[in-house]
């Protein structure tokens, strides 16, 4: 099991972040796309590449290629609005606000998959990478959609584990690393 590969890699210190993965990973709250699309966009939003591999492995079987791709797309549209949106709503100078993006992003109007995944995913992202006005965005569509409160917030918490997870891993002491490969 690939999650269980991680586990193994985080060192005594993260003890709560190996009990952490445990849990996220015997949830069953959240549908098996929704769920293994959320694991792999954080996944990929930490940029670690043991934690891609686990959960691209944990995927693999879970996920049609569809969601795959929709899973990596938005990790990758929202790796370039995270940085966007967030400089025009962090900037003093608030005319960059009202500027148009010019920004393409037709993949979040048509994501291949269920709008809601898709969406519930970019807002896991933007939880990683610090959006707050792509959180709000994101977390207005969700609700529109009638997506409750617990779904959206289990999706943050599971991007909190998944960058916890990256940081014990880079944090764990190198002979740690070598053993469990």
């Amino acid at each position: 099991m690939p999650i269980e590969a991680l586990k193994n890699r985080i060192a005594d210190f993260a003890k709560d972040v190996r009990l952490n993965l445990t849990s996220m990973a015997a949830d069953e709250t959240l549908s098996e796309q929704t769920k293994y699309g959320l694991f792999l966009a954080c996944a990929i939003t930490t940029r670690n590449p043991a934690v891609i591999a686990a959960m691209e492995a944990a995927a693999a079987d879970k996920l049609t290629p569809a969601a795959i791709t929709a899973a990596r797309s938005a990790a990758s549209i929202m790796a370039m609005n995270n940085i966007y949106y967030r400089f025009a709503h962090l900037a003093s100078n608030k005319e960059y606000a009202t500027m148009p993006a010019r920004l393409r992003m037709n993949v979040i109007a048509n994501p291949g998959v269920d709008k809601a995944d898709f969406e519930l995913w970019s807002l896991a992202v933007s939880a990683i990478n610090g959006c707050g006005a792509c959180i709000d965005a994101h977390e207005k569509v969700l609700q529109e959609s009638g997506v409750v409160s617990t779904m959206i917030q289990t999706a943050v918490r599971f991007a909190a584990i998944i960058q916890s997870v990256a940081i014990a891993i880079e944090a764990s002491p190198v002979e740690l690393a070598v053993a469990a490969e």
